[in-house]
């Protein structure tokens, strides 16, 4: 009967895990997004969008397995002062991605279709989630489901950005970094208090 119990209550941490990660996941996504609105809205062949957005995935898996690795190398050496640590990067990755969002400037310098420029904005959109990985390899998450959620989220968000991008104004990729930026904060603020 015990051990019932105790197989209900991992199900339930396991759950809790799971919509804790695919909330992340959708968070990180929501900057390739709203910049897949930008890029969509210069207009964009649909070759062009599965390409950009394959390799927008790509390195949303690259960049937070980097930070989970970096992570647990930080957390062995911190102990205790991992969660203050996690729950301060989130905070500031999520206030940054708000205060982009409102700062206004979303002009891209680079030509999205060159391979440099593909590269680089991949590299731009994927960097929050090396930081937010670096949070996550102080915890124990599941490493490949981590980072195959975030680079699934990351592909199907640019995706849906730069097709979107091409019907509607570029005022909802603004919304979109903010709304990406303040579910980050908030959970920054959960690990603290």
């Amino acid at each position: 009967m015990r051990t019932g119990g105790i197989r209900v209550m991992e199900a339930g941490m396991e759950a809790g895990q799971l919509l804790t990660l695919l909330i992340i996941a959708l968070a990180l996504g929501m900057d390739a997004f709203s910049l897949g609105i930008g890029i969509g809205l210069r207009g964009i062949r649909l070759r062009d969008i599965i390409k950009l957005s394959a390799i927008i995935a790509l390195f949303h898996i690259i960049m937070p397995l980097m930070g989970i690795i970096t992570g647990k190398y930080v957390s062995s050496m911190l102990g205790n002062v991992t969660t203050i640590v996690a729950g301060g990067l989130l905070l500031l990755l999520g206030a940054h991605m708000i205060y982009s969002s409102f700062r206004g400037s979303n002009e891209l310098i680079i030509d999205h279709r060159s391979g440099l420029g593909v590269l680089l904005f991949s590299l731009s959109v994927s960097i929050d989630s090396f930081s937010t990985g670096i949070s996550l390899g102080m915890f124990a998450a599941d490493i490949w489901l981590t980072v195959l959620l975030i680079g699934f989220f990351g592909g199907l968000m640019s995706i849906l950005g730069l097709m979107l991008g091409t019907k509607i104004s570029s005022s909802l990729g603004e919304y979109g970094e903010a709304c990406g930026g303040v579910i980050l904060f908030t959970f920054g603020l959960l690990f603290l208090f």
